[in-house]
């Protein structure tokens, strides 16, 4: 298992580097740039801006200067939020990202799992079909739909909840005064959780009903077996394997590109300065989320095929 995770990282290193390579020579050639809107300022500051943040250089010679950057974990100060590195704007907005996606995976794996087993159970009746039909429904309704939608009728309307805030608010914080600190998060999750559930659910349900048709299964059945065991014991181990897989770049796509949601709920995540670097040209800073988004994808793969590992024996680690 050691020497399996260590060629997994051996070959990470060169994958991140032609991710971050990548990146840089995509964005510094993309047309525009970071001082375009400053028409009014006078050709020597805009000269001296650019060569503050080394854009003066030569471009292959502001990869090398970026490159060791990098090495050293430094990924330079933020061009448009002045005064702040990409570091700290990185801390700022990563604790957010990881409390809302983290939350919203664990609701959507919970929720998707047991949804995904009852309708295996229950194959070709009506349970199974409520079941997909809801996550026909949450796979067809992106969030970016949802959120507004959510937004008017929970805060606009019914006033339950706040929006556009981190601040505690709405009637719900009024009437359960215990759980008003968790209210501003309440629809952002809900938002990531929903398309999760139904695509986990079906995932889910796939699996399951490949694994009940094995003949392990059959036999542990004509063995007697209480079919909760036969289902907890024997069949949910391997259904979860196509879950696993899927939730490794999951986790990691939704903590940090929920740039949606982010946006129509304000919330100053790893989303929204994605977004914000994006329309001003902030090199470093969407470099620098780049780089954090690649390194949890490459991460929580490796941790996936870990995974395989302890779920399936039959699946040799060093394969």
């Amino acid at each position: 298992m050691l020497s399996f995770a260590l060629k997994r990282l051996a070959i990470a290193a060169p994958t991140l580097f032609i991710i971050v390579s990548l990146s840089f020579f995509l964005m510094h050639t993309a047309p525009g740039g970071p001082f375009d809107a400053e028409a009014n300022l006078e050709p020597q500051i805009i000269a001296n801006l650019k060569a503050a943040y080394d854009l003066d250089k030569p471009l292959f010679q502001q990869y090398l200067i970026y490159l060791g950057k990098v090495a050293q974990g430094e990924f330079g100060p933020s061009i448009r939020y002045q005064d702040r590195s990409v570091t700290q704007l990185i801390a700022t907005g990563l604790p957010v990202s990881l409390r809302i996606g983290l939350s919203a995976i664990f609701i959507a794996a919970m929720i998707g799992i047991s949804l995904g087993i009852t309708a295996a159970l229950n194959q070709n009746k009506t349970t199974d079909y409520v079941v997909m039909g809801v996550a026909m429904t949450g796979i067809a309704v992106p969030s970016f739909v949802l959120a507004p939608l959510m937004t008017l009728i929970f805060g606009v309307i019914l006033k339950l909840l706040p929006i556009a805030t981190l601040e505690p608010g709405g009637s719900l914080a009024r009437t359960f005064p215990a759980i008003a600190p968790l209210t501003p998060y309440i629809l952002p999750i809900i938002a990531l959780a929903i398309p999760q559930v139904a695509i986990i659910s079906r995932l889910t349900r796939g699996a399951m009903i490949e694994v009940l048709r094995q003949n392990y299964i059959r036999t542990a059945r004509a063995k007697g077996l209480a079919e909760r065991r036969v289902v907890w014991r024997h069949a949910l181990q391997a259904g979860l394997l196509p879950v696993v897989s899927y939730l490794g770049p999951a986790i990691a796509g939704i903590v940090t590109g929920a740039v949606v949601v982010e946006t129509i709920f304000q919330l100053p995540g790893m989303g929204r300065f994605f977004v914000q670097g994006a329309i001003n040209r902030d090199y470093p800073l969407v470099l620098g989320i780049v780089i954090i988004f690649a390194t949890a994808v490459i991460a929580m793969n490796l941790i996936v095929d870990l995974l395989y590992g302890v779920l399936d024996p039959k699946v040799k680690a060093g394969d």
